[in-house]
């Protein structure tokens, strides 16, 4: 576990931009089942986190169709949370940052950690705003 100074700004980072931080399982559970369409990342300490994917999961958010709930996860903090998020994520390998989108409490588009790592922000949020159009 992280200590919470360390992790308090990069979980405020996704907050601000109005995800909504989930620490429990039943959290995780509620906001991937609710109607519509929800975008969890699994936020990281790691660098790949910090320089592409938070930014570019915010970035996406800047255009007409994007997801109806917005959520967060924090690997390595929030284990619970975490764990049951990544249940979800079945058949793909925890990955950490990652980025998911489910309509209506099934996955529908995944950014794994490979396809994070050595990627711009930019090519993020390009490639979520291309599964927003598909099924938001």
């Amino acid at each position: 576990m992280y200590p919470e100074e360390l992790i308090k700004p990069m979980k405020a980072e996704l907050e601000n931009a109005g995800f909504t931080s989930l620490t429990t399982a039943s959290e995780v559970e509620a906001a991937i089942k609710k109607e519509g369409t929800t975008l969890v990342m699994v936020n990281s300490v790691c660098g790949c986190a910090a320089g592409t994917a938070r930014p570019g999961a915010i970035a996406s958010l800047k255009f007409d169709k994007t997801p109806t709930n917005l959520t967060t996860v924090f690997a390595g903090v929030d284990k619970e949370a975490t764990d049951k998020a990544r249940e979800f994520m079945i058949p793909f390998p925890p990955s950490s940052p990652s980025i998911a989108l489910f309509k209506d409490g099934a996955l529908v588009h995944i950014l794994e950690r490979h396809h994070i790592e050595g990627r711009s922000d930019e090519m993020i949020a390009a490639n979520l705003v291309g599964a927003y159009e598909e099924f938001c």
